[in-house]
């Protein structure tokens, strides 16, 4: 009995790090994220000899020791995390919880059998088990929602754990183990079970909100892009019926031609022929890009800005074909000048000025949005991007952004300086 426990201890903190290195995307190598991950087992099983051997009797030593290894192990999985935020603090958390349910298997198997083996050995079934049926079952899902920038993390989603992890220590450890109170036996499975559902549930819910927020998020894209269809259609319509009234009128322009020919008015030729050429340049179809699915966006921002007096100096030239979604580019473009609308539409119109750059083909992408910005915005600390101040449901745009630049290996520059605000991004294909 004296070192069962450290066993079981030991079996249930390698479980613990395979479970938080399998559902935490990685930001270091592999060969780096196990270096860390081994490391935090070697400091659990030595606070655990602190606590099981040292001073087995001492109840304010096993919760000062209990809460050091909470700590360490919860900064374990922010550490080795790509995103640093609360869904990661929920997923270490719950590998916490999972690995819980795998160590009171030991105590239940150790009090109905009286074998250290049999307990033991249900102990690492249990632990495979359980992290089988989680890999095979949540998680894909919890991956896609961990990625997905359009789900927002929630501190107070990190509660369930919490409660679910005190409910656990409470009856089957500190400061009364089973061993104590065989009885509890039959509530600890039942909370157990119920810990289980609640965590299917919740993510069931998670990934239905955040395909209700993507695909809203689409809809408004599209919304974009069929106005920018139908304004170009209706500006093909108007041209066409102008350069109709060119042609018909241009029989009378030849006569007036010849006949001032015959006078020798080559001046009043020359002011006739100046007019037509007004008419026809009038009447082109602004065309930005050779590529129609951003070339419709640009034109449905374009005439936006130019329905706040914004003048927009754009510089751009994006492929027809291109090694990027070209929906997500465009929802990009949009974002970005739309946030550079907004920005400057209320300033005096001398100030309305956006100045835009973009660059995509087959090799690289460069876009660069430039306009002044009288106040600083506040920028989220761990993207470095400006968030939103309006709460929750706003600041979509630049988390959208941020994941299409992280999908494409992009980089993002972004900062506000002397009353101007300048974002780049840049990707190397």
């Amino acid at each position: 009995m004296d070192y069962f426990d450290n066993i079981s201890y030991t079996i249930s903190h390698i479980f613990l790090m395979t479970f938080l290195y399998l559902f935490i995307s990685h930001r270091y190598s592999k060969a780096a994220t196990k270096l860390i991950c081994f490391s935090t087992f070697l400091f659990l099983g030595a606070t655990d000899i602190i606590k099981l051997n040292i001073f087995p009797d001492s109840g304010l030593c096993y919760v000062i020791v209990t809460i050091v290894q909470i700590i360490a192990t919860q900064s374990t999985g922010i550490l080795i995390s790509k995103k640093r935020n609360s869904k990661v603090l929920f997923i270490g958390l719950s590998a916490s919880n999972y690995t819980i349910i795998g160590s009171i298997i030991s105590p239940i198997l150790l009090i109905t059998t009286k074998s250290y083996a049999i307990a033991l050995l249900g102990n690492c079934i249990m632990h495979i088990a359980i992290l089988f049926l989680l890999k095979k079952g949540l998680r894909n899902i919890w991956i896609k929602q961990y990625e997905n920038e359009y789900t927002a993390g929630s501190w107070e989603l990190c509660l369930i754990p919490v409660f679910f992890y005190c409910s656990f220590t409470f009856i089957v450890s500190f400061p009364y183990t089973l061993y104590d109170n065989p009885h509890n036996i039959l509530g600890v499975l039942f909370l157990m079970l119920t810990m289980c559902v609640s965590y299917v549930v919740v993510l069931r819910y998670i990934e239905s909100d955040s395909k209700q927020k993507d695909v809203h998020h689409k809809n408004a894209l599209f919304e974009t892009y069929i106005k920018g269809l139908e304004n170009q259609y209706y500006l093909v319509v108007q041209s066409e019926q102008k350069l109709r009234i060119l042609r018909h009128d241009m029989r009378h322009y030849a006569n007036m031609i010849l006949l001032l020919l015959s006078q020798g008015e080559y001046g009043e030729i020359g002011r006739i022929m100046s007019h037509i050429n007004d008419v026809v340049d009038e009447n082109k179809i602004k065309k930005y890009s050779s590529n129609i699915i951003v070339n419709t966006i640009v034109s449905e921002m374009m005439e936006r800005a130019e329905s706040f007096g914004i003048h927009v100096d754009l510089d751009i030239q994006v492929s027809e074909e291109l090694p990027v979604n070209h929906y997500e580019l465009a929802a990009v473009l949009a974002n970005l000048f739309e946030n550079a609308i907004i920005c400057v539409k209320g300033y005096e119109q001398g100030r309305r000025r956006i100045k835009a750059n973009i660059r995509c083909n087959s090799s690289r992408l460069f876009i660069q949005m430039k306009n002044e910005c009288r106040e600083e915005p506040a920028f989220d600390s761990q993207t470095g991007l400006p968030k939103s101040s309006k709460g929750a449901g706003h600041g979509l745009g630049m988390k959208s952004i941020q994941a299409f630049s992280d999908k494409i290996g992009g980089t993002i520059d972004c900062f506000c300086e002397n009353g101007t605000f300048l974002i780049t991004l840049f990707a190397k294909f």
